[in-house]
């Protein structure tokens, strides 16, 4: 698949890869530089994760995106070079990443997002990114790390001694995995790639399936679906009477339960985070706890890695590293 290529820049603008409706592969245009309003910052974009958000939402893009063309991406770290009026706390030079909690309208889907040289970001989503963390890692875990996070140990309530299943280990199913056997949980994988299994199994799981329908009757207090594929049934279906299936994943727009799957179990959705949980994955990964598995690509090449998302061609995450 091809790409348009920008021209080259003009003062005053931007390069910013965008959605531009009917279904079209994501483009890279010139668009006007970004401004501050108040509470806002501009962020000169360092990093940015690859998701498979953004497929979904150039998928549901025509009837929902309130404008066209629409700039992806919002899984983000850089560096503040304006602040809006109104604004404390903040300075020009701080490195922050941006949090997508879920409180204000996803950036990709109703607000640009940061595949762009800038990214506007409303103050209150900024989350510090701490001496010595490298920009991509710090990028990644705005989502990846802050989603996968809160569904397995804030929603679940992953803690020591409990079975734990977790459906996909990708971007997000590798760190919420992690995070489960850090708590001392009992932690199980289903993952249809066979090639990243050793990786699971370096990351202290009991055990690796690759369907997770061999779970079944297992009783598993507490299985978290960062997949979903048709396989919140099986989440279902693999927990304890009284257990919980969480739902992450949004592999495909639409799934089907069994009515009697459901019944005396918890079937629960899990969106985002806070600034908080991001802090605490930044904290992990800083001091290596956790060391998820990631590639760099460079701005220009975000158009083919998200074509490689789609095609199931990519282990653990994509980061998209800008400029310096």
């Amino acid at each position: 698949m091809r790409f348009r290529r920008a021209a080259k820049k003009k003062e005053h603008q931007m390069k910013a890869w965008q959605y531009e409706g009917d279904r079209k592969p994501i483009a890279l245009n010139e668009v006007p530089e970004a401004t501050a309003g108040p509470g806002e910052v501009v962020i000169d974009v360092k990093a940015a994760g690859l998701c498979h958000s953004d497929i979904m939402y150039m998928e549901l893009g025509d009837a929902v995106m309130p404008f066209l063309p629409m700039t992806q991406g919002h899984e983000n770290a850089g560096v503040i070079s304006a602040i809006g009026e109104g604004v404390t706390g903040w300075s020009v030079g701080d490195v922050v990443g941006v949090c997508s909690s879920g409180e204000r309208p996803p950036a990709g889907m109703f607000t640009h997002g940061g595949f762009a040289d800038q990214l506007v970001a409303n103050a209150a989503d900024l989350a510090r990114v701490p001496e010595g963390l490298d920009l991509a890692l710090a990028a990644l875990a705005t989502d990846a790390g802050m989603t996968s996070h809160h569904a397995i140990m804030k929603t679940g309530g992953a803690t020591a001694g409990m079975k734990v299943g977790v459906i996909g280990y990708g971007g997000l199913g590798q760190i919420g995995t992690r995070a489960a056997v850090l708590a001392g949980a009992e932690v199980h994988v289903a993952e249809v790639k066979e090639d990243v299994w050793p990786l699971a199994l370096a990351a202290g799981v009991a055990g690796v399936v690759k369907d997770a329908d061999e779970w079944a009757g297992q009783n598993f207090d507490l299985v978290v679906d960062y997949a979903g594929f048709d396989t919140t049934a099986k989440a279902l279906a693999a927990v304890r009477r009284g257990g919980t299936a969480v739902q992450v994943g949004l592999g495909k727009p639409t799934f089907t339960v069994p009515t009697n799957a459901i019944l005396g179990k918890n079937l629960l959705g899990s969106l985002g985070g806070s600034v908080a949980d991001i802090e605490e994955v930044f904290a992990l990964l800083l001091s290596k706890e956790i060391e998820p598995v990631y590639t760099e690509i460079g701005f220009d090449e975000i158009g083919e890695g998200l074509e490689r998302l789609k095609n199931n061609q990519v282990t653990g995450r994509l980061v998209a590293r800008f400029g310096d």
